[in-house]
């Protein structure tokens, strides 16, 4: 992900719980058709206008709710660049790293508007907004960035592999 790349936000509020984001009608479902469920009882038209690289911008404790990692897979299968919020499940948190899905844990993240054009910096890590307003976001330690650099952690074990140096 690069500095200059903007992504369209996709702004939720506080709360954001797994059930809304793999809903359990559909679990029983291939993540092609969870993916389509994804988010429809808080944004119904998000599964079908989300672009690969629009972020989510919530508010505190996304992701809380089962430890179903299929939430965390749905963005990862729509294309989410990222999850900007001030707090999440831990639970969640674990899931979207293993899966390569980033997330950026800034205490500000409620202040960016919905349809707003962001970049995002993974070095700093801080959000840019089109006004050029930056946001300062939590440090990312290295081997989870390593993670969503690889496309999650089986895909960097797999490489590791490869690569001759083990798992």
């Amino acid at each position: 992900m690069k500095a200059d790349a903007t992504h369209r936000v996709w702004r939720l509020g506080p709360d954001i719980d797994t059930d809304a984001l793999a809903p359990g009608h559909a679990m029983k479902h291939g993540i092609d058709v969870i993916a389509t469920h994804c988010l429809e009882a808080v944004r119904p038209e998000f599964a079908r206008e989300v672009r690969p690289g629009d972020v989510i911008v919530a508010g505190p404790n996304f992701g809380i709710g089962s430890s179903r990692e299929q939430a965390a897979a749905v963005l990862v299968h729509l294309g989410v660049a990222a999850v900007i919020a001030p707090s999440y499940s831990g639970l969640f948190f674990r899931n979207a790293f293993n899966l390569g899905l980033l997330l950026l844990t800034c205490a500000e993240a409620e202040s960016m508007q919905d349809g707003e054009q962001v970049s995002l910096d993974e070095n700093g890590p801080s959000v840019q907004g089109a006004d050029g307003r930056v946001l300062a976001c939590e440090p990312v330690p290295g081997f989870l960035m390593d993670m969503v650099r690889a496309g999650g952690l089986l895909a960097q074990l797999r490489q590791r592999v490869e690569d001759g140096h083990g798992g």
